[in-house]
């Protein structure tokens, strides 16, 4: 492989330095949860899926353009079989302090039998999304998932020295009275917890959307009734903004695509498992990678669709709810882009 001697950051047209990529290295997933996938969902055949070693070599030649964090994504990324050796390859650019970061989101499933392999090649902390604890809920949402095998996985997590943050999805009729449940539940266990706004990503009915929002907002208002909010000026490479509640000293983010935009600040983009680089979340442009990578041994002509993709980065996503539609709605599923 080509490996230049003085790599030139990858800064988009609005001069954001492209620190973090997103990873999903798989779309297949051991739930269903009704607002990522359809119950009977139609995963890729498994020849479409870049194999592991290629995965190694695009995010190698991301870590050599500039890449600082990298996090594992699915689907469920634990589910793809020999996952272990790929986190193996990305834990050497840790021991030469070139990545600074390697993380995953996770449903927590298969965290019994990782997480402690997960540690001891340099993971440090990772998501674990969670929005229910009532278990006959819980069943529901993930229409395949059983609770108590995500709490053995978190305590699995713990006990491997794993800092945990729980992402919890602020759904309408749902876990609204669940709010301050699972709150005093991450500040009893020592995690934090983030809310994140539904997106309307993948062909799941529009009147499931508009049923499901909840306004982080609202949210925030409760909190506010209750505690004292202080805003937090820490960012942790994503698109989350914290508030410390000062009785409890408990940090909680909020991800808000919809009520508050959070793309001026953008450092990400996002690697599906067939290779293609979404710039944007919340929009359909994307560049193909793979064609590139299987062209050849070198990489100077992957480095420069990388280049010529991140030049395409927009300013930010069109995500929005209103009262009678949705506009910005994406047709992939996210389970297809990366959670």
């Amino acid at each position: 492989m080509t490996v230049p001697l003085t790599p030139v950051p990858l800064i988009d047209p609005f001069a954001r330095a492209i620190r973090y990529l997103r990873v999903s290295v798989t779309d297949r997933c051991d739930f269903r949860c009704t607002y990522c996938m359809a119950e009977h969902m139609t995963f890729l055949p498994k020849a479409d899926l870049l194999t592991l070693e290629e995965l190694d070599r695009l995010c190698s030649a991301f870590v050599r353009m500039g890449v600082e964090k990298l996090r594992i994504t699915g689907g469920e990324p634990l589910v793809r079989r020999g996952i272990l050796t790929f986190f193996e390859a990305m834990a050497r650019h840790l021991q030469t302090g070139a990545l600074k970061e390697l993380t995953l989101t996770t449903n927590g499933s298969q965290l019994a039998r990782f997480a402690q392999p997960l540690a001891d090649l340099g993971v440090r902390r990772i998501n674990v999304s969670l929005d229910t604890l009532d278990p006959a809920k819980f069943a529901a949402i993930t229409r395949w998932g059983r609770l108590p095998q995500v709490l053995d996985g978190i305590a699995a997590a713990q006990a491997a020295g794993l800092r945990v943050k729980i992402n919890a999805v602020a759904l309408k009729g749902f876990n609204e009275e669940e709010q301050f449940t699972l709150t005093d539940w991450c500040a009893r266990e020592g995690h934090d917890l983030t809310w994140i706004e539904v997106m309307p990503m993948g062909d799941l009915g529009e009147e499931d959307r508009l049923h499901q929002y909840w306004p982080l907002s609202d949210l925030r208002r409760r909190y506010a009734e209750r505690f004292t909010l202080t805003d937090l000026d820490e960012r942790t490479g994503g698109p989350a903004r914290y508030v410390r509640l000062e009785e409890t000293g408990q940090k909680i983010g909020f991800i808000t695509p919809l009520t508050h935009n959070f793309c001026e600040s953008c450092n990400r983009v996002r690697l599906t498992c067939t290779g293609e680089l979404y710039m944007c979340l919340g929009q359909e442009d994307m560049a193909d990678l793979r064609a590139p990578l299987r062209a050849g041994p070198e990489d100077a002509a992957l480095e420069r669709a990388i280049r010529a993709a991140i030049a395409r980065k927009p300013k930010g996503h069109d995500f929005d709810y209103s009262r009678a539609a949705i506009r910005g709605q994406m047709s992939r599923h996210m389970s297809h882009t990366g959670g």
